[in-house]
């Protein structure tokens, strides 16, 4: 088996960092209510794991106002799409060969 570990995306080693991406590649755009309450965290964790994927331009950050209430959404970009799927393409290749 020629398995290569550092072809696996160290920026998804978090959980957190994992279960926004997999939230976000299945969904168009996800607020941060629901977010957070899909993956059980706190305000400052979210937004903590959220602002490193957007740091990688993984995530695309929306804000807006809805009424008089603030909204934000997320999304995943082309770059955190790519990098997300080939993140798990590799962890399919290390199952399949083990």
């Amino acid at each position: 088996m020629n398995f290569k570990i550092h072809n696996l995306n160290k920026v998804f080693d978090n959980r957190v960092r994992l279960g926004i991406m997999s939230a976000l590649m299945v969904n168009d755009s996800v607020d941060f209510n629901t977010l957070k309450e899909l993956l059980d965290l706190t305000d400052g964790n979210l937004a903590s794991h959220i602002s490193a994927l957007e740091k990688e331009g993984y995530v695309h950050v929306k804000k807006e106002f809805v009424g008089k209430k603030p909204l934000t959404s997320y999304s995943t970009t082309k770059i955190g799409t790519k990098a997300f799927n080939e993140h798990l393409d590799t962890l399919e290749k290390l199952i399949k060969n083990r």
